[in-house]
């Protein structure tokens, strides 16, 4: 099977993934999720004409001019508006969010009134009709589409619904990933490995890319390399209607690398295995049914790259987010050969220097090398068969933070 580029996999992989359907979920437990349908306001904010400010509520005609004397009737707390009309050189006492009473059409803020007793002030500053009042309807009105399909629910978009009147909202369903990492080598963190045994880490990077666009992570352990191990762990992802089924090595081209093998025997549909880039060139791609196979590097590097490069795009569309790589352009810090017919993820250090981003990248790229990737926070891209290229060439780099 020919190296599939990059562009070319990556198209194929998004090919069809369409947003899942929508569910009702309790305002409170919808932050960072996606809107599957607008809201639209069961209610016009404000509901009346409301008092922005502590203070008293008059007629313009009577506090135009300053000192002006006027009579205390009544009071309007938020929540318990003056039921009577204000009349002339009269004033109720009201509270910001207090319905402006009849009669009154503005606010004389209290720091502009002094108490003169017996229910009686003055005011020492003139005020102009309309002053310090939230009209019926400032902010929305009943009907108003106040948030679009597909808008990620942020602290103000919820705050927006909850001021609405939406108790509950329809977001799009949350992908659920089923992660499977294979190796007889492999221990789970906190393990006491033998002579001859690492410790897993793959799957809490991968978990954490999916969950970095909002998907749902299952951890399904570490299945021995034996193809009935790795089905019965396939088969607990099926039963759990993943969306996405990731494994974690075990699919190259080794006596030992079982994972094609098995998902095509149960029924999964090739699409590509082996791509044209570095890390990560043994990277599978198939649809076992509805749910989307991808094969991922055993090397932990590779592992993470195409988890930034595939799996997230595809978690994204699947979850109704919009998603762009951050890609920018830089200079070299240091020159770097030619390249072969493999697109290029070098890790390396990118800072600004000069007003211009400047791309370093790492003598040593090995692909088991996860603390070099902890350092990075950006990889130069070197298209297949780039050049070689001096300090301070131009330079694509994708960001990782």
């Amino acid at each position: 099977m020919a190296l599939v580029p990059v562009a070319e996999a990556l198209q194929r992989l998004l090919d069809g993934a369409v947003a899942l359907p929508g569910e009702s979920v309790a305002l409170a437990d919808a932050a960072g999720r996606v809107l599957a349908e607008p809201v639209v306001a069961l209610r016009t904010q404000p509901p009346f004409n409301a008092s922005a400010m502590d203070g008293y509520a008059a007629r313009a005609q009577d506090v135009a001019s300053a000192p002006a004397r006027l009579s205390v009737i009544g009071m309007a707390p938020a929540g318990r508006g003056f039921n009577g009309t204000v009349g002339k050189a009269e004033a109720v006492r009201i509270f910001t969010g207090a319905p402006l009473p009849e009669g009154a059409d503005t606010i004389v803020i209290q720091e502009n009134v002094r108490d003169l007793g017996g229910s009686r002030i003055e005011v020492t500053e003139p005020t102009a009709k309309n002053r310090n009042i939230r009209r019926l309807g400032l902010d929305f009105a009943q009907g108003d589409v106040l948030l679009e399909k597909g808008r990620v629910l942020d602290p103000a978009a919820l705050s927006l619904a909850a001021s609405a009147n939406h108790p509950r909202l329809n977001v799009v369903q949350r992908p659920l990933v089923a992660i499977i990492a294979t190796g007889d080598e492999l221990l789970p963190p906190g393990s006491e490995p033998g002579p001859d045994q690492i410790i897993s880490s793959n799957a809490y990077g991968v978990a954490a890319v999916a969950q970095s666009v909002g998907a749902r992570a299952l951890d399904l352990g570490i299945a021995a390399d034996r193809k009935e191990a790795i089905a019965a762990l396939v088969k607990k992802a099926v039963d759990a209607k993943a969306d996405v089924i990731v494994t974690l090595g075990g699919a190259s081209v080794g006596d030992h690398d079982l994972v094609h093998d098995v998902l095509t025997g149960e029924g999964m549909n090739l699409d590509f295995w082996k791509l044209a880039m570095r890390p990560g060139k043994p990277l599978m791609f198939g649809r076992l049914g509805d749910i989307r196979c991808i094969g991922l590097p055993g090397n932990p590097v590779a592992s993470l790259v195409c988890s930034q490069l595939f799996l997230k795009p595809l978690l994204a569309q699947l979850g109704g987010r919009p998603h762009r790589q951050d890609i920018r352009q830089a200079q070299l810090g240091a020159a770097m050969p030619a390249n072969d017919l493999r697109q290029d993820y070098v890790r390396a250090v990118v800072r600004e220097e000069a007003g211009a981003l400047v791309a370093t990248p790492f003598g040593i790229q090995d692909s088991s090398m996860l603390r070099m990737l902890a350092d990075a926070n950006g990889l130069i891209v070197r298209e297949p068969f780039a050049p070689a290229a001096e300090a301070g060439a131009a330079c694509s780099v994708l960001m990782l933070r």
